[in-house]
């Protein structure tokens, strides 16, 4: 069994590395969705984030950050 070449590993691994970066920013920007729906159904981001137990400021960073509007 023949091992692959190190060029063609390292293409491998870089393309693997783009396609989780890729998922990595499409999962930030659901769940900042979803932060930015339960801000708009418990009245504030306080209440937010008090009820799942980070900093007011984490979660409306992530708003602002990944969310269009």
């Amino acid at each position: 069994m023949e091992a692959i070449p190190w060029r063609d590993r390292l293409r491998q691994e870089d393309e693997l590395l783009e396609q989780l970066a890729s998922q990595t920013e499409a999962a930030l920007r659901r769940r900042a969705e979803a932060l930015k729906a339960g801000a708009a159904e418990l009245g504030s981001v306080y209440a937010v984030a008090n009820e799942i137990g980070l900093s007011w400021t984490a979660v409306a960073r992530a708003i602002k950050k990944h969310t269009t509007s």
